[in-house]
Protein backbone atom coordinates (compact mmCIF):
# COMPACT_ATOMS: atom_id res chain seq x y z
CA UNK A 1 0.00 0.00 0.00
CA UNK A 2 2.87 2.31 0.63
CA UNK A 3 4.15 2.47 -2.72
CA UNK A 4 0.37 3.82 -3.90
CA UNK A 5 0.35 7.36 -5.22
CA UNK A 6 -0.43 9.79 -2.38
CA UNK A 7 -0.14 7.35 0.31
CA UNK A 8 3.53 6.61 1.85
CA UNK A 9 5.00 4.48 4.19
CA UNK A 10 3.30 6.12 7.21
CA UNK A 11 -0.13 6.50 6.34
CA UNK A 12 0.29 2.84 5.09
CA UNK A 13 1.29 1.20 8.42
CA UNK A 14 -1.37 3.67 9.80
CA UNK A 15 -4.17 1.71 7.72
CA UNK A 16 -2.71 -1.45 8.03
CA UNK A 17 -2.79 -1.61 11.69
CA UNK A 18 -6.75 -0.42 11.99
CA UNK A 19 -7.91 -3.50 9.59
CA UNK A 20 -10.46 -5.00 9.48
CA UNK A 21 -12.70 -2.32 7.60
CA UNK A 22 -16.02 -2.95 6.79
CA UNK A 23 -15.83 -1.04 3.57
CA UNK A 24 -14.87 1.89 1.75
CA UNK A 25 -16.54 4.44 3.99
CA UNK A 26 -15.11 3.00 7.09
CA UNK A 27 -11.73 2.96 5.72
CA UNK A 28 -12.07 6.70 4.35
CA UNK A 29 -13.40 8.21 7.97
CA UNK A 30 -10.96 5.93 10.58
CA UNK A 31 -7.59 7.16 8.45
CA UNK A 32 -9.35 10.44 7.25
CA UNK A 33 -8.21 10.39 3.27
CA UNK A 34 -8.87 12.98 1.04
CA UNK A 35 -10.38 12.36 -2.41
CA UNK A 36 -6.66 12.09 -4.09
CA UNK A 37 -5.59 9.12 -1.47
CA UNK A 38 -9.01 7.45 -2.04
CA UNK A 39 -8.68 7.72 -6.11
CA UNK A 40 -5.35 6.65 -5.96
CA UNK A 41 -6.35 3.45 -3.64
CA UNK A 42 -9.38 2.74 -5.87
CA UNK A 43 -7.05 3.17 -9.11
CA UNK A 44 -4.77 0.37 -8.10
CA UNK A 45 -7.25 -1.70 -6.49
CA UNK A 46 -6.81 -2.07 -3.26
CA UNK A 47 -10.83 -1.89 -2.82
CA UNK A 48 -10.92 -5.28 -4.17
CA UNK A 49 -11.30 -6.80 -1.07
CA UNK A 50 -14.93 -5.48 -0.90
CA UNK A 51 -16.27 -6.77 -3.86
CA UNK A 52 -15.78 -3.81 -5.94
CA UNK A 53 -14.06 -3.31 -9.54
CA UNK A 54 -11.65 -0.70 -10.32
CA UNK A 55 -14.17 1.67 -12.15
CA UNK A 56 -16.80 0.54 -9.08
CA UNK A 57 -14.43 1.79 -6.60
CA UNK A 58 -13.32 4.97 -8.57
CA UNK A 59 -16.95 5.89 -9.00
CA UNK A 60 -17.47 6.01 -5.37
CA UNK A 61 -14.20 7.43 -4.43
CA UNK A 62 -14.66 11.03 -4.41
CA UNK A 63 -18.29 10.93 -3.27
CA UNK A 64 -16.97 8.97 0.02
CA UNK A 65 -14.07 11.07 0.56
CA UNK A 66 -16.12 14.26 0.51
CA UNK A 67 -18.94 12.95 3.04
CA UNK A 68 -16.83 14.68 6.07
CA UNK A 69 -16.85 13.62 9.90
CA UNK A 70 -19.81 16.17 10.17
CA UNK A 71 -22.31 13.45 8.37
CA UNK A 72 -23.60 10.71 9.91
CA UNK A 73 -21.67 6.85 8.59
CA UNK A 74 -23.44 4.50 6.43
CA UNK A 75 -26.13 7.63 4.56
CA UNK A 76 -23.53 8.84 2.02
CA UNK A 77 -25.54 9.34 -1.33
CA UNK A 78 -24.13 9.46 -4.82
CA UNK A 79 -21.70 6.45 -4.11
CA UNK A 80 -23.45 3.70 -5.59
CA UNK A 81 -22.24 2.75 -8.83
CA UNK A 82 -23.94 1.79 -12.36
CA UNK A 83 -23.08 -1.60 -13.87
CA UNK A 84 -19.76 -0.35 -15.35
CA UNK A 85 -17.71 -2.92 -17.93
CA UNK A 86 -14.58 -4.65 -15.93
CA UNK A 87 -11.24 -3.24 -17.05
CA UNK A 88 -9.41 -4.83 -20.37
CA UNK A 89 -6.08 -6.07 -19.11
CA UNK A 90 -3.89 -2.90 -21.07
CA UNK A 91 -6.14 -0.70 -19.08
CA UNK A 92 -5.42 -2.57 -15.89
CA UNK A 93 -1.75 -2.05 -16.33
CA UNK A 94 -2.10 1.39 -16.87
CA UNK A 95 -4.17 1.54 -14.06
CA UNK A 96 -1.01 -0.05 -12.15
CA UNK A 97 1.53 1.80 -13.56
CA UNK A 98 -0.21 5.40 -12.96
CA UNK A 99 -1.02 4.01 -9.33
CA UNK A 100 2.00 2.97 -7.84
CA UNK A 101 4.52 2.98 -10.77
CA UNK A 102 4.34 -0.52 -11.04
CA UNK A 103 2.72 -3.81 -12.50
CA UNK A 104 2.25 -6.63 -10.57
CA UNK A 105 0.39 -8.70 -13.17
CA UNK A 106 1.22 -7.73 -16.95
CA UNK A 107 4.72 -5.28 -17.75
CA UNK A 108 3.14 -2.28 -19.34
CA UNK A 109 6.07 -3.09 -22.24
CA UNK A 110 4.26 -6.40 -23.06
CA UNK A 111 1.46 -3.81 -25.01
CA UNK A 112 3.75 -2.68 -27.55
CA UNK A 113 6.67 -6.04 -27.66
CA UNK A 114 5.36 -6.12 -31.41
CA UNK A 115 5.96 -2.34 -31.99
CA UNK A 116 9.24 -3.23 -30.52
CA UNK A 117 9.92 -6.19 -31.97
CA UNK A 118 9.30 -4.54 -34.95
CA UNK A 119 11.84 -1.58 -34.39
CA UNK A 120 14.38 -4.50 -34.02
CA UNK A 121 14.47 -3.61 -29.88
CA UNK A 122 15.21 -6.93 -27.84
CA UNK A 123 14.33 -8.07 -24.44
CA UNK A 124 15.87 -8.79 -21.32
CA UNK A 125 15.35 -11.72 -22.11
CA UNK A 126 17.02 -11.72 -25.57
CA UNK A 127 20.18 -10.65 -24.35
CA UNK A 128 21.36 -13.95 -22.97
CA UNK A 129 21.81 -15.65 -26.47
CA UNK A 130 22.90 -11.83 -27.94
CA UNK A 131 26.47 -11.38 -28.78
CA UNK A 132 28.96 -9.46 -26.29
CA UNK A 133 30.40 -6.82 -27.72
CA UNK A 134 27.41 -6.47 -30.23
CA UNK A 135 25.15 -3.34 -30.66
CA UNK A 136 21.51 -3.59 -29.65
CA UNK A 137 19.12 -1.21 -28.67
CA UNK A 138 16.53 -2.51 -25.15
CA UNK A 139 13.57 -0.80 -23.90
CA UNK A 140 11.43 -0.93 -20.56
CA UNK A 141 10.09 1.16 -18.05
CA UNK A 142 12.99 2.89 -15.41
CA UNK A 143 12.66 1.08 -11.60
CA UNK A 144 16.12 2.85 -10.21
CA UNK A 145 18.58 5.47 -11.31
CA UNK A 146 21.48 5.38 -8.72
CA UNK A 147 24.86 7.53 -8.92
CA UNK A 148 27.45 6.03 -6.51
CA UNK A 149 29.89 8.57 -5.12
CA UNK A 150 32.74 5.88 -5.71
CA UNK A 151 31.24 5.85 -9.40
CA UNK A 152 33.40 8.77 -10.65
CA UNK A 153 30.26 9.88 -12.29
CA UNK A 154 29.08 7.13 -13.66
CA UNK A 155 24.92 6.69 -13.59
CA UNK A 156 23.47 2.94 -13.48
CA UNK A 157 20.15 2.97 -14.72
CA UNK A 158 17.78 -0.36 -14.65
CA UNK A 159 15.28 -1.11 -17.15
CA UNK A 160 12.00 -3.79 -16.36
CA UNK A 161 10.15 -5.32 -19.40
CA UNK A 162 8.21 -8.37 -19.30
CA UNK A 163 10.52 -10.85 -19.17
CA UNK A 164 13.13 -9.16 -16.61
CA UNK A 165 15.86 -6.52 -15.86
CA UNK A 166 18.33 -4.71 -18.09
CA UNK A 167 21.37 -3.39 -16.07
CA UNK A 168 22.45 0.01 -18.13
CA UNK A 169 26.21 1.51 -17.25
CA UNK A 170 26.30 5.62 -18.36
CA UNK A 171 29.25 7.07 -18.95
CA UNK A 172 29.79 10.70 -17.57
CA UNK A 173 29.86 11.80 -21.12
CA UNK A 174 26.57 10.00 -22.39
CA UNK A 175 24.91 11.12 -19.10
CA UNK A 176 25.81 14.58 -19.68
CA UNK A 177 24.08 14.72 -23.33
CA UNK A 178 21.05 12.65 -22.56
CA UNK A 179 20.84 14.06 -19.28
CA UNK A 180 17.23 15.64 -19.12
CA UNK A 181 15.42 12.38 -21.16
CA UNK A 182 17.11 9.71 -19.33
CA UNK A 183 16.16 11.44 -15.80
CA UNK A 184 13.04 12.58 -16.64
CA UNK A 185 11.15 9.52 -18.97
CA UNK A 186 9.44 7.16 -17.42
CA UNK A 187 10.37 4.53 -19.59
CA UNK A 188 13.26 4.42 -21.97
CA UNK A 189 14.22 3.04 -25.31
CA UNK A 190 19.09 2.40 -24.51
CA UNK A 191 21.04 1.50 -27.24
CA UNK A 192 24.61 0.03 -26.21
CA UNK A 193 27.24 -2.33 -26.21
CA UNK A 194 26.54 -5.42 -25.05
CA UNK A 195 29.02 -6.70 -22.60
CA UNK A 196 29.27 -9.91 -20.50
CA UNK A 197 31.83 -11.12 -18.30
CA UNK A 198 31.17 -13.82 -15.42
CA UNK A 199 27.50 -14.36 -15.97
CA UNK A 200 26.89 -10.83 -15.72
CA UNK A 201 24.90 -8.89 -18.72
CA UNK A 202 25.60 -5.07 -18.91
CA UNK A 203 24.65 -2.11 -21.58
CA UNK A 204 27.22 0.39 -21.77
CA UNK A 205 24.41 3.09 -22.81
CA UNK A 206 25.73 4.83 -26.03
CA UNK A 207 22.42 6.86 -26.83
CA UNK A 208 19.09 7.28 -25.20
CA UNK A 209 15.74 7.64 -25.96
CA UNK A 210 11.98 8.27 -23.87
CA UNK A 211 9.89 4.81 -24.82
CA UNK A 212 5.79 5.75 -25.02
CA UNK A 213 4.67 3.55 -23.49
CA UNK A 214 0.80 4.87 -24.00
CA UNK A 215 0.85 4.90 -19.52
CA UNK A 216 1.51 8.14 -18.41
CA UNK A 217 2.73 8.47 -14.82
CA UNK A 218 4.40 11.50 -13.62
CA UNK A 219 5.95 9.27 -10.21
CA UNK A 220 9.56 9.17 -10.19
CA UNK A 221 11.64 6.04 -10.00
CA UNK A 222 13.37 4.60 -6.62
CA UNK A 223 16.45 6.81 -7.06
CA UNK A 224 19.50 6.09 -4.81
CA UNK A 225 22.89 8.10 -4.24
Amino acid sequence: IGYVRTIGEKLAERIAAGRPYGDMEDLARRCNLSVPQMEALATSGAFSCFGLSRREALWAAGVIARSGEDQLANVVTGADPPRLPAMAPIEEAAADFWSTSLSPDKSPVEFIRPELERRGVLSAADLATARSGSTVVVGGVVTHRQNPATAGGTIFINLEDETGLVNVICQVGVWTRYRKVARTSPALLITGRLERAEGVINLLAVKIEPLSLSLKSDLPSRDFR
